[in-house]
């Protein structure tokens, strides 16, 4: 019960970056790590958009320009539409 509260109040940002050879990278920021686990939630992200990830430096970075799916995806686990900014 608090983790679904908990994950319904946190503000979540979902942007790409490019790499080095230029590689897409979607990097997920804003998620409390004290309040949801960080290695579950990418285990699940990455396998429900097939693509690899990691938890690096306090946020989440998934191969591949995944924006649009990251969204539907958290919203579906329980995360809020209005707190979860896509750029």
């Amino acid at each position: 019960m608090c983790q679904d509260i908990a994950r319904e109040q946190q503000r979540i940002s979902v942007y790409s970056s490019k790499r080095k050879f230029g590689k897409i990278v979607t990097l997920i920021d804003g998620v409390d790590e004290k309040q949801v686990s960080m290695k579950e939630l990418v285990k699940d992200l990455k396998s429900k958009l097939a693509c690899g990830g990691t938890v690096k430096d306090g946020h989440i970075e998934l191969q591949g320009d995944h924006r649009n799916r990251v969204k539907e995806v958290l919203i579906n686990m329980g995360f809020s539409s209005e707190m979860i900014d896509s750029r």
